[in-house]
């Protein structure tokens, strides 16, 4: 299409002949962007700036407001039998809670800001068993309950990947030897290996080696608690005993291991359990109670490693 403004054809010269005017000049160009426009049967497309690039002015700050915002990804969902992803736990840095070394119950440092009426769960021996465990951290969850799991060596090395587990799940590993022998009976040389060796094991899978010591049984020394303090643990036997471990496949009773703490539940009671089918089935029942009855659960990390004393003596425990 030719352009009505192509003058030269006309033989006009604009703004040099006295005939044409600015205003008719705008008319005519107008005029002449109409025809452009109606002979192509669609309006000219306006391009606007990205947002990156639009300059921080307000109309466009507007626009750029209007945009949807982005769909955040999604956090993948665990498959069956992997861990959960690990949770970014804070350590708890202040510690508001002790130990009385002759009873091991679990006392606040300041009575008048924090309770009296909590409970510590403790579980030993393993670890054993992925499933067994998983139930477990799934009850620990549910009741937001905190717990020390106190591991054998030589079953850190067959299952480490539940040692991960329990650390992911942000509970507290324990050091209970290697082999689960009376420690009392040993040599210093032996001591130091059965507790040394589990501090290096537990650290070269999850960073960290334990901050707690129990000797199996309950059954320490002189010599024994010397270890435990020169690797910077905190020697601990219990005050609330769940006597799971005098029961067996044949003969077992979830209900009985609840009644057998509640029969000696006690302010502070350092609760013995173990990673035992009728443990796992017992424990929803247990806390559910406990907390019905106002106790709250100490979180391990809150507890105070202070050097312990002489003990009295507690009932023995596989």
């Amino acid at each position: 299409m030719r352009s009505v403004l192509d003058f030269s054809e006309k033989g006009l010269t604009p703004m040099k002949s006295n005939k044409w005017t600015s205003l008719p000049v705008a008319l005519l160009m107008a005029a002449a962007v109409t025809a452009c426009q109606s002979s192509s049967g669609t309006p000219a497309a306006t391009q606007e700036p990205s947002v990156q690039n639009q300059p921080p002015a307000g109309g466009q700050q507007e626009r750029a407001a209007e945009q949807p915002a982005p769909t955040p990804t999604p956090t993948p969902t665990p498959a069956p039998g992997e861990p959960a992803a690990k949770e970014n736990i804070p350590p708890v840095s202040v510690k508001t809670y002790r130990m009385n070394p002759k009873t091991y119950d679990i006392v606040p440092i300041d009575p008048q800001q924090h309770s009296k009426k909590v409970v510590l769960l403790t579980f030993d021996d393993g670890p054993k068993d992925w499933e067994m465990n998983n139930a477990l951290l799934d009850t620990l969850d549910k009741h937001k309950a905190k717990a020390i799991f106190f591991l054998n060596g030589y079953r850190i090395k067959q299952k480490p990947e539940i040692v991960k587990l329990l650390d992911e799940r942000g509970q507290t590993i324990g050091n209970h030897s290697w082999d689960h022998i009376d420690l009392k009976k040993e040599s210093k040389e032996k001591v130091d290996q059965q507790l040394a060796d589990v501090q290096k094991a537990v650290k070269d899978i999850i960073g960290k080696a334990p901050a707690f010591f129990r000797p199996p049984h309950g059954s320490g020394s002189d010599i024994v608690r010397a270890k435990a303090k020169e690797e910077n643990m905190l020697y601990m036997t219990w005050s609330n005993g769940s006597k799971d471990w005098e029961m067996s496949t044949k003969n077992h009773s979830s209900d009985q291991v609840v009644a057998n703490v509640l029969e000696q539940l006690h302010a502070g009671s350092n609760i013995l359990m173990h990673e035992l089918p009728w443990t796992v089935e017992a424990l929803d029942k247990l806390l559910t109670q406990l907390e019905e009855k106002g106790y709250g659960f100490v979180d391990p990390q809150s507890i105070e490693l202070t050097d312990s004393a002489a003990s009295t003596p507690t009932a023995a425990a596989p």
